[in-house]
């Protein structure tokens, strides 16, 4: 899937790829997977080549335990690199082991590995993917819910508490003091289903409404 508009008429010369899948693997630990890869553009780095040349591939798998988000396995893998001494830094990223993939790991990744202590490249994927295991925290619930039987709304005042307390104040759409949670508190439905879900259901003929 293409995330940007065509760009036929712009002279490209960087490519950047993320990406990052979290997998359900019991109901005590998800595994994260990231990949990250920096391309030029043929040509460009040497004359008269017509393939796209790969300077930077990272890969990073993280074993994270449930419900905690603690970092519980780390493996740091350098495909391709520009300078040989590049994987001498794979061992530091041990240092993940036991950190909570929660509020404070970005700063955390920077204080341990940022500068001369890393590489800006696994960084920067780390980064990325904290935030993608927190969105899987929702798919976890889905999951669980739909094989218990029990709806996706929230339907008591502790639920709802309990589904929001890892997205309160993680943006503007979930300031504590705002307009989605105080509504969210009231117990209205407002923002069930997301924008997406329903966008889907009436796609495919069915009411929104009853998502659920």
């Amino acid at each position: 899937m293409n995330l940007l508009p065509a760009d036929d008429d712009l002279e490209l010369i960087h490519t950047r790829h993320y990406e990052t899948r979290v997998y359900h693997v019991s109901d005590q630990e998800l595994l994260a997977r990231g990949g990250i890869s920096d391309t030029k553009p043929p040509g460009l780095y040497v004359i008269d080549d017509d393939e796209p040349l790969e300077i930077h591939r990272m890969a990073v798998e993280l074993r994270v335990a449930l419900p905690g988000l603690e970092i519980t396995g780390v493996e740091v893998l350098f495909e391709t690199h520009p300078h040989s001494s590049c994987p001498l830094v794979v061992p530091r990223y041990d240092q993940l082991l036991g950190l909570c993939i929660a509020r404070g790991f970005t700063h955390k990744v920077r204080e341990l590995f940022g500068g001369p202590r890393g590489c800006t490249h696994t960084n920067a994927l780390l980064q990325a993917m904290a935030p993608a295991v927190v969105q899987a925290l929702w798919s976890v619930t889905v999951k669980r819910e739909r094989e218990s039987g029990r709806g996706h709304v929230p339907s008591g005042s502790q639920d709802r508490e309990r589904r929001m307390a890892g997205s309160l104040n993680t943006c503007h759409v979930w300031d504590e003091e705002g307009d989605h949670v105080a509504a969210l508190r009231r117990g209205e439905r407002s923002g069930f289903p997301p924008q997406p879900i329903r966008e889907r259901l009436r796609s495919l003929g069915r009411d929104p409404d009853d998502w659920g």
